[in-house]
């Protein structure tokens, strides 16, 4: 399993964008960033997902999956 970060706007609906880690610490931390950056987010949540890893986050910051490997 995988995960994803997912965000509440308070609209009682979860809202992600696409980006799945390999670990959950990752997909937490990435949440946060998005919350400091949507509008409006009153809480995040990370949840497991069977699809591939597209993203790592590194040094505080998201990279794409193919930018990751090339280190």
């Amino acid at each position: 399993m995988n995960f994803r970060p997912m965000v509440n706007v308070g609209r009682g609906e979860w809202c992600g964008n696409g980006l799945v880690f390999a670990t959950k610490i990752e997909a937490a931390a990435c949440a946060i960033n998005l919350m400091h950056r949507w509008i409006s987010v009153v809480e995040t949540r990370v949840d497991e997902i069977d699809a591939p890893v597209n993203n790592v986050w590194k040094d505080g910051r998201l990279e794409p999956i193919e930018k990751a490997s090339a280190d």
